[in-house]
């Protein structure tokens, strides 16, 4: 299996005035392309750091990130934001949706940031809303939808660019057990299609729906297995 990520002796310190703390103490980690990963912690283990840290949010302190054999550490800030508009999709416990906007202009966004034509995109995001069965929901606002229903659009934009990995922070946090579950298996399908996924998760259930667990705890990967 061909690796995606790659990461050395990441090390993550955040200065909180005159305190110094530590996030990361060393993570590395190898992620294969099409694999479903699990990072999974308790709340301070680092788990969402090293999320941010791989999605291109943040950066190391120290260490080293390579993301499809492109060495992140110490890229511009406009070749970051690139990478995060065309590879990496992200979905957040909170959706993060604008709530002025229609679904359909949700999801058109990363594909405006990335310079694609009016007609093009709108297209486009209706036929990934589709996909994840809100094809009859285009008009509607994110106040007008259920959580599962707002999740599914936070999905839709996070996959129309087509990235090849698609993280997701706490996805079913904010979710009732059954939508929790549906948003899960929306994810294996994604997988299914190609979609490498990452998972960062506290809860064993959700964590045991990946097909591996990366396990870390005070800024230490503690342990990895298969999720059978």
């Amino acid at each position: 299996m061909e690796t995606i990520i790659r990461t050395s002796e990441l090390h993550k310190v955040y200065q909180m005035g005159k305190v110094s703390v530590r996030a990361l103490a060393g993570v590395d980690i190898e992620i294969g392309a099409g694999e479903f990963v699990a990072i999974m912690g308790p709340s301070g283990s680092g788990k969402s750091t090293l999320m941010h840290i791989l999605g291109c949010l943040d950066s190391a302190t120290e260490g080293n990130y390579w993301l499809e054999d492109e060495r992140v550490s110490g890229l511009s800030k406009r070749r970051l934001a690139t990478i995060r508009n065309q590879r990496v999709g992200f979905v957040f416990q909170t959706f993060n949706l604008l709530p002025h906007l229609n679904i359909q202009k949700n999801v058109e966004l990363p594909l405006m940031y990335s310079g694609m034509g009016p007609r093009k995109r709108r297209n486009r995001a209706r036929e990934v809303l589709a996909s994840v069965g809100l094809s009859d929901r285009l008009r509607h606002r994110p106040s007008e939808l259920s959580g599962g229903q707002r999740q599914r659009v936070a999905i839709a934009r996070a996959i129309v660019n087509s990235p090849s990995i698609v993280l997701a922070d706490e996805p079913t946090g904010n979710l009732d057990t059954g939508s929790g579950s549906d948003i899960l298996s929306l994810f294996s399908e994604l997988n299914d299609r190609g979609h490498t996924i990452i998972i960062v998760t506290h809860d064993p259930a959700v964590a045991h729906r990946a097909n591996r667990i990366i396990k870390i705890v005070d800024g230490l990967i503690v342990d990895g297995e298969d999720a059978a």
